[in-house]
């Protein structure tokens, strides 16, 4: 089958399309003929090898799994021993991200984290709502009418779901990006914009009762200073240099009040047909920039590691 594979860690340029194996699935799993699989940031890490967490995940001096990509859809293609939870021509969905394999023509994954693509969904939308669309639902929990909330990272696929479901819940949102999307998230609704690169939110001397950050890169201190009493912080990624001081460091601001700590998913199917029935029922839309073929991987690795692509690219095998 055709797969890009990828055999050490470094940038899009070692990344290389071939021939390997098809695989066979083990006890527990199914093998799936991959229909769509959209491009994470987290395949940015597993590629790079970097923050940290992504070798002690992946492998520590080169990649255990050749192939990235974790949002998969595909077509039950063949069934493991014991599997009982699917049919072979079931059309299903899931996050992978722990073993990956999505950007080729088949895959083997756990029946534990896919679940049935609802039929008023096409592959390329389905493809983006795992991972991308559960980081928004848990990164949006609870927000209320009237809450000032903070998206840093705000044009990327969590970020524009995220958008969306913080608009709907009635919060004034407050959008953090690169230039190039300033106009384009303002367009989305944002109620506020903020270029990254022209001013740090966290010292502009605004404050905000709810932050999600996708990629961390400040101390609990400053971050501190950008909240309100009762104001709650969570970071989904970003370098161990910057999250541990943020887990341990913002435990002192919890006698202020402030909550600081990073985002925790309940990934798995439960949260996959939760996200995908709520694009069913149109209260999640996923932007999709681009569906792109297996040869242009590298490419979209590319771009999403610099933070330029607007909402989603799909890559179809």
């Amino acid at each position: 089958m055709k797969a890009i594979i990828q055999d050490r860690y470094g940038g899009p340029e070692h990344l290389q399309l071939a021939d390997i194996p098809v695989p066979e699935p083990a006890k527990s799993q199914i093998r799936v003929k991959v229909l769509a699989c959209a491009v994470n940031l987290s395949d940015w890490e597993y590629l790079i090898g970097s923050p940290l967490y992504a070798r002690l995940v992946g492998g520590l001096t080169k990649p255990k799994h050749q192939v990235l990509g974790s949002d998969i859809v595909g077509v039950v293609d063949k069934l493991g021993p014991n599997v009982t939870d699917f049919q072979i021509g079931d059309r299903v969905m899931g996050d992978v991200v722990m073993h990956r394999g999505g950007f080729a023509q088949y895959a083997c994954v756990s029946v534990a984290e896919m679940a049935k693509v609802p039929d008023q969904l096409c592959d390329e939308v389905a493809a983006c709502l795992p991972q991308a669309g559960g980081i928004a639902v848990a990164g949006t929990e609870g927000l209320k009418p009237g809450d000032a909330f903070l998206i840093n990272g705000a044009g990327g696929g969590s970020g524009t779901m995220a958008l969306q479901l913080a608009k709907a819940a009635g919060a004034h949102v407050t959008a953090v990006d690169n230039a190039s999307k300033i106009e384009w998230l303002k367009s989305l609704g944002a109620d506020e914009v903020i270029d990254y690169r022209e001013q740090d939110f966290a010292s502009s001397g605004q404050q905000w009762n709810r932050i999600l950050d996708m990629v961390a890169t400040r101390g609990p201190g400053n971050i501190a200073q950008a909240m309100s009493n009762g104001g709650v912080y969570r970071a989904v990624g970003g370098n161990v240099s910057a999250l541990l001081p943020l887990v341990f460091g913002g435990l002192r601001f919890r006698f202020q009040n402030k909550s600081i700590g990073m985002l925790i998913v309940p990934s798995g199917r439960n949260l996959t047909e939760r996200v995908a029935q709520m694009a069913v029922e149109g209260k999640l839309t996923p932007h999709l920039e681009a569906t792109l073929p297996l040869s242009s991987v590298p490419e979209a690795l590319r771009r999403t590691g610099l933070g330029d692509v607007k909402g989603k690219l799909v890559i179809r095998p």
